[in-house]
C-alpha cells in the first residue's frame, strides 16, 4: 500500500481524495496547515506529497521549497484553474507533476501510482565521462559527488541516458515521464532539462537538438551488470 500526505486546507476535498484513494490501496493522510505537513514529512515516510497552491501560513510554492531542503519526495501539485505559471512555478521549485483543479478523482489515482512507483528498468551501473548512474540504488554522481535529483530529474535521466545519441521530442519526453497521453505542455520538459543540466555542471552530458528536442552526448566509458 502507498502512503501519501495531502496538504490542503479544504478540509472536504481532503476527506474526499482519502476516501477514493483508499478503494485503490492508497493511505492519505491528511494535514490542513502546511507547518503540520512539513513535520509530518520529517518524523514520517510517506511516498508521495499532494500539496495545494493556495495554503494559509504559506502558499504551496513556499511549502515545495521548505520540502526540497530536506526531501526528494514526489510531489503532486494543485493548481487552481490549471493556471501554466502556477505549474511552470511549482517544477522551477521541484515538483514533480501537477494537475489543476477541478480534477477527476480517478486521474488523481493514475498520477500517484505513476509518481510513486516509477522505477529503473536497468539494475547495474551506467558510467560516462564524468557521470555515473547506479540504478539499483537510484544513486547519480558527477565525479565522485553525489548528485540529489527528484524522481522526475532522475527518470529524466534514465531515459536519455539509456539511449546516448538518440534524439527524444518534448512529446516523447512528456509522454515517457507520464506514461501516458497527456496536455502537451513543452515548457515544463525545457524546465525539467534545465534543473538537470545545472545539477550536472561540470559535465555537459545532454544536448539540444534544435527544432527537435533533447539527446544525451556524454561518452560512454563502460557499463556493468546490465
Amino acid at each position: 500500500m502507498l502512503n501519501v500526505l495531502i496538504i490542503d486546507d479544504d478540509e472536504k476535498l481532503a476527506q474526499l481524495v482519502k476516501e477514493y484513494c483508499a478503494r485503490y490501496h492508497i493511505n492519505v493522510t491528511e494535514e490542513l496547515l502546511p507547518s503540520s505537513g512539513l513535520e509530518r514529512l520529517k518524523s514520517e515516510v510517506f511516498d508521495a506529497v499532494i500539496l495545494d497552491v493556495m495554503l494559509p501560513e504559506m502558499d504551496g510554492f513556499e511549502v515545495c521549497k521548505a520540502i526540497r531542503s530536506f526531501s526528494e519526495i514526489p510531489i503532486i501539485m494543485l493548481t487552481a484553474r490549471g493556471d501554466v505559471m502556477d505549474r511552470v512555478i511549482g517544477l522551477e521549485l521541484g515538483a514533480d507533476d501537477y494537475l489543476p483543479k477541478p480534477f477527476e478523482p480517478r486521474e488523481l489515482v493514475a498520477r500517484i501510482n505513476s509518481i510513486a512507483k516509477r522505477k529503473p528498468t536497468d539494475t547495474g551501473e551506467l558510467y560516462f565521462d564524468g557521470l555515473q548512474i547506479n540504478t539499483q540504488e537510484r544513486v547519480v554522481k558527477v565525479g565522485d559527488k553525489p548528485v540529489e535529483l527528484t524522481t522526475m530529474e532522475y527518470q529524466l535521466l534514465l531515459l536519455l541516458a539509456s539511449s546516448p545519441g538518440k534524439d527524444f521530442s518534448r512529446d516523447d519526453i512528456l509522454n515517457n515521464l507520464k506514461g501516458t497521453e497527456t496536455e502537451l505542455f513543452s515548457r515544463s520538459v525545457d524546465i525539467l532539462i534545465s534543473r538537470l543540466r545545472s545539477k550536472l555542471k561540470p559535465t555537459t552530458a545532454i544536448k539540444t537538438v534544435y527544432g527537435s528536442g533533447y539527446a544525451f552526448v556524454a561518452p560512454s566509458i563502460k557499463t556493468r551488470g546490465s
